[in-house]
């Protein structure tokens, strides 16, 4: 008997310092003795799947009830919810494309750091020889960084979903990881626009008539030099505007987005829909440098109701927050539709 078979799972192992139900797994039984085996490129827990024979993807997908047959097979369900919640996060997180880095923080006060230098300081102008070099002061933001939780209540029974596949399940958690990563766009934007301290409202270039047009949008690239546009996010309508742009409809471009669906713009920056924007009009921005992301933890079950009560009401939670790295490295170009 192989030893990942004969591992005491409980619900203990959801609540270790700093650890997540796979990392404690992996603790005690690691995936590189593995190697050269059948199970090689399995983690610990899709190892526990296999030992109970839990299957919760596709046509042969296994009953809900499967994962309550035994007391050690029940401890796997709550990271089964977690894992299809972030595959929705993942799915629909267009936060890769925005945020700058990731800092993972234990508690829930976190400082950034805060270096501005001046246009004099960026252009780095010849030393002489013994003279002093230029200085760039870094020092922490004299705000917390605000963050949010931000998730759902899950209301089910047991029995309602005792017959339930797991595939059309996970469906439904993924939706509910959807609903978290379109939330946590909509602080990352407020932020991008308004700043962490919702007092630093990122510089407009100009205004684009009752439209955005090419030239508007030609504003924006030279308005955030020396930064690059290399993101621009936008509301539907605006969507619609840019994309119907004469610039837009030439034969490269079109056959991009007809045989990708991948979006792109005149001035090569990744062009991302943003449906909660209410802005009338685009926020560019350097994603190397304009947004730090700060995590407390990944997702959050309620794993005591859904091991102990087998459901009923669970939460299922994402504490995040976000902040303005460099402020220069983010524009706006807004307009005002005609009355």
């Amino acid at each position: 008997m192989a030893f990942y078979e004969t591992l005491k799972l409980e619900k203990g192992m959801y609540s270790a310092p700093g650890k997540s139900f796979t990392q404690a797994l992996e603790e005690l039984d690691p995936s590189e003795n593995y190697r050269g085996t059948p199970l090689e490129g399995l983690d610990a827990y899709q190892r526990q799947l296999k030992r109970f024979d839990i299957r919760v993807s596709g046509p042969g997908s296994d009953l809900v009830e499967k994962f309550f047959q035994t007391s050690d097979s029940t401890a796997l369900f709550p990271e089964y919810v977690s894992r299809a919640v972030r595959q929705g996060m993942e799915q629909a997180d267009l936060l890769p494309n925005l945020v700058a880095t990731v800092t993972n923080i234990a508690g829930m006060d976190y400082r950034t750091l805060s270096s501005e230098p001046s246009d004099d300081d960026k252009s780095l102008k010849p030393v002489a020889e013994g003279a002093v070099l230029p200085q760039t002061t870094v020092t922490t933001k004299d705000h917390l960084v605000h963050l949010y939780k931000r998730g759902r209540m899950l209301v089910a029974s047991y029995e309602a979903l005792r017959f339930q596949k797991l595939d059309l399940f996970t469906v439904t958690l993924r939706q509910i990881g959807a609903y978290i990563a379109r939330a946590q766009l909509q602080d990352a934007m407020n932020v991008l626009v308004n700043g962490d301290d919702g007092d630093s409202t990122a510089t407009n270039i100009g205004t684009a008539g009752d439209a955005v047009d090419y030239a508007g949008l030609v504003s924006l690239w030279a308005g955030l030099a020396p930064y690059q546009l290399n993101t621009m996010l936008a509301s539907t309508t605006t969507m619609q505007q840019i994309l119907a742009l004469s610039q837009m409809c030439d034969a490269q471009a079109g056959l991009n987005f007809q045989g990708t669906g991948k979006m792109i713009t005149p001035l090569g920056a990744t062009l991302l829909h943003a449906p909660s924007l209410t802005a009338k009009g685009v926020i560019g921005l350097d994603k190397t440098c304009a947004l730090e992301m700060v995590q407390a933890g990944g997702v959050t079950t309620d794993y005591d109701k859904l091991i102990d009560r087998q459901l009923e009401r669970a939460s299922i939670s994402v504490i995040a927050g976000f902040s303005r790295i460099f402020d220069g490295a983010v524009k706006t170009l807004c307009y005002q539709e005609q009355e």
